[in-house]
């Protein structure tokens, strides 16, 4: 297998890092992770690899072009994997503008630096990276709410509805456009809800968690009857390797885990299991409690993985009662990242 010198943006947050360990376990890629290390990023992300004879980080933002043009001159990168986002809906519901900036502004600079890289010219692929990728990493928000039947799939209209998912829109319509203006050997892949080690403590499975184990009220949002389809973050790396590698360009790829819980029902599992994990004299059920409902929270999510089963072969390995499980033990053993 080539040895891919690949830039992967964001890689010291949730799913980005678990990316990072999944490309330096099955390929001999060179990782160059860049990430500006804000409130989602954390190098204890990265422990595992800190070492890694094919790691390398660098801290900085994907909006600073001038530090962009430096890595590409000099690494030479032939593939860019890019999970760099703002992704807290109530973080871009109280101080969107850092979500433009990043979500849309930030890939922008990001696709334009590969595209200077690799190409002479709309249509015009430079020899050396013939072999070139560029992977964006996107969201199930961007297409809005279901009610209670449907799936989203890649053909689904988008109607993002919070300021989070309108600039990963937004994002994706650039990539989008720099294949079809300038042929940009370009892949978007489109996720449920993630779960698993190394997710930030403001999400909901960690801070049911967090809350549960602490003696805390948990919060659930409204009625807890709104719907996500819940995909185990390592089955997500595995789609987003086989779509970096396989998928068709200018495709987009949708990755769900075909695991559709309510919010009420995700409290439940996890007081289930610390029920039998860590028992207490009352069930941690007890300390579940309804909080005022989020602005324009969408209904239900779910997502059609059919292309992606079908034209590549990719699977999901866990479903939730496994996943959960396994995600529930690391944060009992790695309760400093509760």
């Amino acid at each position: 297998m080539k040895n891919n010198k690949v830039l992967l943006s964001g890689g010291a947050g949730f799913i980005g890092s678990n990316h990072v360990e999944y490309i330096l376990e099955t390929t001999d890629s060179e990782v160059v992770v860049l990430d500006k290390l804000t409130y989602a990023g954390n190098m204890d992300n990265l422990s595992s690899v800190k070492d890694h004879k094919n790691f390398s980080f660098v801290k900085g933002d994907i909006c600073d072009e001038s530090l962009l043009k430096e890595l590409f001159e000099k690494h030479q990168f032939d593939q860019v994997i890019h999970f760099a986002a703002e992704s807290h809906v109530d973080n871009s519901i109280t101080g969107p503008a850092a979500f433009i900036e990043t979500n849309i502004v930030g890939t922008f600079l990001l696709i334009q630096q590969a595209y200077k890289t690799w190409m002479d010219g709309p249509g015009k692929l430079k020899d050396a990276f013939r072999h070139a990728r560029f992977l964006h990493v996107s969201t199930d928000e961007v297409y809005g709410t279901l009610g209670e039947t449907g799936l989203f799939s890649e053909t689904t209209p988008y109607a993002p509805n919070s300021p989070y998912s309108a600039s990963k829109a937004s994002s994706d319509f650039i990539v989008r456009s720099y294949f079809h203006t300038y042929g940009m050997p370009v892949v978007t892949t489109n996720c449920s809800n993630n779960y698993g080690p190394n997710q930030h403590n403001e999400k909901l499975i960690p801070t049911i968690i967090r809350k549960a184990v602490s003696g805390e009220p948990i919060p659930i949002y409204g009625d807890g009857k709104n719907v996500r389809d819940w995909l185990y973050v390592r089955d997500h790396c595995s789609g987003i390797q086989l779509a970096l590698e396989k998928g068709k360009l200018g495709e987009t790829y949708n990755i769900g885990g075909r695991n559709e819980r309510e919010n009420l029902y995700i409290a439940h599992a996890i007081c289930d299991i610390l029920d039998e994990l860590k028992p207490k004299e009352e069930s941690y059920r007890e300390q579940i409690t309804f909080v005022t409902d989020r602005p324009g929270h969408d209904f239900r999510y779910a997502i059609d993985a059919s292309k992606i089963e079908s034209e590549l072969g990719w699977k999901a390995e866990e479903n939730f009662e496994s996943g959960i499980k396994k995600t529930i033990k690391w944060y009992l053993n790695n309760n400093d990242r509760l």
